[in-house]
């Protein structure tokens, strides 16, 4: 009456040693590490990096616990944190700029779980310490420089097609273009409606002048700010991988906000520079005709002329320059340290996409014998950084940079450029860091909770259960297993609120079991036969159990779609121990109650209290 198939009893004992495989890497705990990656995606690994790195370490005397190479590069375990620091600083210094050494921690599990793929969880911020910042992605700073980028595009569109205008300026988001005719309007509002359908175009007169006024309707304007927070993100991802930290967290939150974990990092200034060291390339041209000795003097003193703007170069001169932006460096493909065949000078050299190198052709082409000032604008200073005289038109779209002061630099401005530029300028509204220490401290405190509290449920339900007590924590305990391993298998990070959610999950998934204990209590009161009562009790508990926890279920599931967070994490151990306390509460449960009683021919009583 009460035996499960061989099938069933494979299963469950299938599921619990999968259970402790996964689940024993996360007892083993972590060691410090450094880990070894190529600066560039495109470069191919070494297969004698591992033996470069264990040469490294034997030169200088530098003692690991293990060496190994993976997919990605190769991984150092350490003792202790001083050893992990002195061996980042040795392995940069030897092995160069083609790759990136991060502090990592590494599992100490053995070599045959990892092959298993049986991993720790991940631990959230609040468990394992670092630097936390929500930043504030300034939208309006955005849409201006979309419209700034438009004064470009239709200065470019109009020659192209032959159509006379008198000026191209902006004022605020709204691009205007004067004319001294009708028809010329006629035909420049036809060439723009075609190519930028997303813009609003309205007519105006003032005097004899008759101008259009472009601005972004509000489909353009979702679109810029959603490329706004898209680009932002993906360039503090390069940016933070090729500074080398290890497995940051960056992700949007809200419309207009960007979180950004830092794993283990606890100096808050570096990770601030890290964050704000975003530098970007303008390419404008001088204003030669108002570059005499009494207008400088003027712009030095803040009276600049109208369209003009002046910066300073590396010499400390100062130039005046146009407003109009020619080139950005959101046109950059790729950037790299170089040096000049003729002067053995260190330069930067670009390459642009093909919009840029049609932009700069073009531009090269009808400003032959002026200058062209490149301008560098990083952490909100603008310095220009050469303005050489435009010999000759330049196609292709590779431009050498020069100027720089060393190699050094040349090669920290051209991992700058390579990582991109912000779309749009960010604040940071809060940052937060949590020691290691107190990481520590909340776990040893997460984990003395779930304990505690597993320890007085199993206490309650030996007293008032007797033996079926013992088995309903006999299930809560594969649950807990269960739970673990699902997370591990999932790489899950474990969060202070996940914790909690473990801690409610074993609260909430010995519901389960008080209810089919109930009711075989009462078949048992109603005169049923222990073997009848069990079978009963288990199948008409069922209907009842299910209902409780998809009710639940349906929280958790609302829970993870409109929260953010830590709410998220809370919802995902939340759902996952619903769905693992399901199995546990019943099969299990039932298939060490069969195990007992199931192959005996008489049961006579039953010990349920």
């Amino acid at each position: 009456m009460n035996r499960y198939p061989l099938w069933k009893n494979i299963l469950v004992v299938v599921m619990i040693l999968i259970g402790l495989i996964y689940t024993i890497p996360n007892f083993f705990g972590e060691s410090p590490a450094v880990q070894i990656t190529l600066a560039k995606n495109t470069s191919k690994l070494d297969p004698d990096l591992l033996s470069k790195v264990e040469a490294i370490f034997k030169q200088e005397k530098i003692a690991y616990d293990g060496v190994f190479l993976d997919a990605r590069g190769v991984k150092a375990r350490f003792a202790n944190t001083d050893t992990q620091i002195k061996a980042k600083d040795v392995l940069q210094a030897s092995l160069g700029k083609e790759y990136t050494v991060a502090l990592n921690m590494l599992s100490r599990s053995p070599t045959w779980l990892r092959s298993l793929g049986a991993k720790p969880m991940y631990l959230g911020l609040d468990l394992r310490g670092g630097v936390h910042f929500l930043l504030q992605v300034d939208m309006k700073a955005a849409l201006s420089k979309a419209a700034e980028r438009f004064v470009g595009d239709f200065k470019i569109a109009l020659r192209k097609e032959r159509v006379s205008y008198v000026g191209v300026t902006r004022e605020g988001e709204t691009v205007q273009i004067r004319f001294n005719s009708e028809a010329e309007l006629i035909k420049a509002k036809a060439i723009i409606s075609k190519e930028y359908p997303n813009l609003t175009l309205n007519e105006s007169t003032s005097g004899e002048e008759k101008i259009l006024k472009a601005s972004l309707n509000l489909v353009e304007q979702k679109t810029i700010q959603d490329f706004a927070i898209k680009q932002n993100i993906q360039t503090l991802h390069n940016r933070i991988n090729e500074l080398g930290v290890a497995e940051p967290i960056i992700q949007q939150q809200g419309a207009d906000r960007v979180v950004v974990q830092l794993p283990g990092v606890q100096d808050t200034a570096k990770a601030k520079e890290i964050l704000g060291r975003t530098a970007t390339l303008e390419i404008r041209l001088v204003d030669e005709e108002k570059s005499d000795f009494a207008t400088l003097e003027k712009a030095e003193k803040g009276q600049a002329p109208i369209g003009d703007e002046v910066f300073k170069d590396r010499d400390g001169r100062s130039i005046i320059v146009k407003k109009n932006v020619v080139l950005t460096g959101d046109y950059i493909t790729d950037a790299g340290p170089g040096v000049d065949g003729q002067s053995g000078r260190s330069t930067v050299n670009v390459t642009l996409d093909a919009r840029g190198a049609r932009i700069f052709q073009q531009v090269t082409r009808e400003n032959v014998g002026k200058r062209m000032a490149i301008l560098l604008i990083e952490k909100g200073n603008t310095e220009i950084i050469t303005a050489p005289v435009i010999n000759e038109e330049i196609g292709g779209g590779r431009v050498q940079i020069s100027g720089m002061a060393n190699t050094q630099e040349a090669t920290d401005i051209a991992l700058l450029l390579r990582a991109g530029a912000l779309a749009a300028p960010m604040d940071i509204v809060e940052e937060r860091t949590v020691g290691p220490s107190m990481g520590e401290e909340n776990i040893k405190r997460g984990m003395h909770s779930t304990l505690w509290g597993f320890a007085a449920i199993a206490v309650f339900m030996i007293i008032y259960y007797a033996m079926f007590g013992g088995i309903s924590v006999l299930a809560l305990s594969v649950n807990l297993l269960l739970l673990v391993a699902v997370l591990s298998l999932l790489q899950a990070t474990l969060t202070l609120p996940g914790l909690a959610a473990v801690a409610l999950t074993l609260g909430m998934a010995i519901d389960a079991n008080v209810l089919v204990n109930e009711r075989i209590r009462e078949e048992l009161r109603n005169g049923n036969s222990p073997q009848a009562s069990i079978q009963a009790g288990y199948e008409r508990a069922w209907d009842t159990i299910l209902d409780s926890n998809v009710t639940t279920l349906i929280a958790g599931l609302a829970l993870f779609m409109f929260g953010s967070g830590p709410v998220k994490g809370f919802a995902v151990v939340h759902v996952l121990g619903i769905l693992t306390s399901m199995f546990s509460a019943v099969v299990v449960s039932r298939a060490i109650v069969n195990a007992l009683h199931g192959y005996r021919r008489k049961v006579s009583k039953l010990s349920i209290g």
